[in-house]
């Protein structure tokens, strides 16, 4: 019998938070596919510290499958999606990398195979995005966007090549938001678009706060805003410093002197204001820069857990 399977080795990676109603449907689907078409795979499934019974639901399912390699990565503590998945992609050994960040599945399965083909015409990362974004997101990735010649969307998965995952691994110690640092990789890059199936999809599991912290530290790192924002600020406090050596220069001549103090106070405190501001972005620049410097190691993992191994491997 032909064996008319990929040959190339392929790795999943998917992140995982208090799924259990949808992992079994995703799981198994994902598991069809990949049985399908690929003739060796390892799934790698990150648990972000779940509270419900997903990692058990992973176990019985990881029973009953006879094809790859399923492997559950154990986070230490909800650490978020983007450390839970640079965790799972450090363990990836494929040519190529699925990266699942959600187990919803508002889309038509045969996306799964339609974004490997589309690399295979020549891109490192393809990715598959909802025609229909939140208002968050498109608020988010317009900001991001804007005057930036590298322009990302929102993306349900991705597939990444072995060459971009070296690449950026190469190029950067810590990876604060993948989608940005893989735009910026140099390599060639292509979206797939689709319209969901299923409007009731949930949010990506991931706490507002860190969501937002990551928003704000992608947009300083990888946009030009944080600075163009600075410079806007000190060019505003010159002119405002100008205006009022003017005034002043005004009153002397006329022979007003200055009777109260609302005036004076009213400029430096808003002299004060800004020059906090500025201080502010500087600090946080700093926090990044330290963070990137000097931590070897941005997650924790608690253990990792072999599932099911084919003897083939």
């Amino acid at each position: 019998m032909i064996n008319n399977k990929e040959k190339k080795f392929m790795s999943a990676v998917v992140y995982l938070h208090n799924d259990e109603n949808q992992i079994e449907d995703f799981l198994t689907t994902v598991l069809e596919v990949f049985e399908k078409n690929y003739d060796k795979y390892e799934i790698i499934l990150v648990d972000d510290a779940s509270s419900d019974n997903t990692v058990r639901k992973v176990h019985d399912i990881a029973e009953k499958s006879t094809g790859g390699v399923i492997t559950v990565v154990n986070m230490s503590f909800f650490q978020g999606l983007e450390k839970s998945m640079n965790a799972g992609v450090d363990l990836a050994i494929g040519d190529f990398v699925y990266e699942f960040d959600t187990v919803e599945i508002d889309y038509d399965p045969k996306l799964i195979m339609d974004i490997y083909y589309k690399a295979q015409e020549g891109f490192d990362i393809v990715a598959i995005s909802n025609k229909n974004e939140k208002l968050s997101s498109k608020l988010f990735y317009y900001v991001f966007n804007l005057n930036n010649k590298n322009k990302i969307v929102t993306q349900t998965f991705s597939i990444i090549s072995r060459r971009a995952i070296n690449r950026v691994k190469s190029n950067t110690l810590t990876i604060p938001y993948r989608k940005a640092v893989y735009q910026n990789s140099g390599l060639a890059t292509s979206v797939i678009f689709y319209n969901s199936t299923n409007n009731n999809i949930k949010n990506i599991t991931d706490q507002k706060s860190l969501r937002f912290d990551n928003a704000i530290t992608s947009i300083i790192l990888y946009t030009n805003h944080a600075y163009k924002f600075a410079m806007f600020l000190a060019i505003l406090m010159m002119l405002l410093t100008f205006l009022g050596v003017i005034y002043s220069i005004i009153v002397y001549s006329i022979g007003k002197p200055i009777e109260g103090y609302t005036t004076t106070m009213l400029v430096m405190t808003s002299s004060f204001c800004v020059l906090f501001a500025l201080i502010s972005i500087v600090i946080k620049y700093a926090d990044i820069i330290l963070n990137l410097m000097y931590k070897k190691q941005s997650y924790l993992i608690k253990s990792v857990d072999k599932l099911s191994n084919r003897g083939d491997l």
